[in-house]
Formats: C-alpha cells, sequence, structure tokens
C-alpha cells in the first residue's frame, strides 16, 4: 500500500515537473517570436472578440422576451409529465391541461395587446 502511494507521488512529480518545463518552452518561444505571432489573450465568444463588456447592462425590454421564454420553458416542464400520465388519468389531465394553456395564452395576449412585444 505504501508503495503504490509512492509510485503515485513519483508520478505526480514528473507531471508536474514535465508541464513546468513545457510551459516555460512554450513562453520562451512565444516571446522569441515576438508578439504579432502570439495567441490573443482574453475572453471570446465564437472566435470573434467581444463587442461590449461582460458586465454591461442590457435594454430593459430584454426582459419581457425573457419572462415569455421562462413561461414557455414552464410550459413544456410540465407538458413531459402530463403525456406521460394522460393516459391513466384521462379528461382530467386534459381539461388540467388546456386550462394551463389558456391562462399562458392569456397572459401572452395581455402582454402583446398592452405592447410589451414592441420594440419600439
Amino acid at each position: 500500500m505504501l508503495a503504490l502511494l509512492g509510485v503515485g507521488v513519483a508520478a505526480l512529480v514528473v507531471l508536474h515537473g514535465a508541464g513546468a518545463l513545457l510551459s516555460r518552452r512554450r513562453l520562451g518561444t512565444a516571446e522569441v517570436r515576438g508578439a504579432e505571432h502570439a495567441p490573443p489573450v482574453g475572453p471570446f465568444t465564437g472566435g470573434a472578440p467581444p463587442a461590449a463588456h461582460a458586465f454591461s447592462r442590457f435594454h430593459v425590454r430584454w426582459y419581457a422576451v425573457a419572462m415569455i421564454f421562462l413561461a414557455f420553458d414552464m410550459e413544456m416542464l410540465f407538458m413531459y409529465p402530463w403525456v406521460r400520465v394522460v393516459a391513466e388519468t384521462g379528461t382530467t389531465a386534459v381539461v388540467e391541461m388546456f386550462l394551463f394553456l389558456g391562462i399562458l395564452f392569456a397572459g401572452v395576449t395581455y402582454a402583446w395587446r398592452e405592447g410589451a412585444l414592441r420594440w419600439s
């Protein structure tokens, strides 16, 4: 058991040393080649540099879009188990789901009528 621990510690030391050696070698070659060949440093999205700071504020109209997304996301969350029990429960489950969808549709219709979905 003690020999196995010694082998594990030795492997860890060897791997740590190899990593330190390779990182120093890579940093050294990047400094020799110059800054124009060095890889870009910083966060990126999809390969393009970010257009704004990560902590920048979003416009308030995105709040409505996020709430509608969450409403439809919750709809799917309730529909998946409903599909499993609708055959056992029968018409009660169907009436409850149509009631739920009606409330959701009424909420979206109200938001649309009040202009929450307009971008102007």
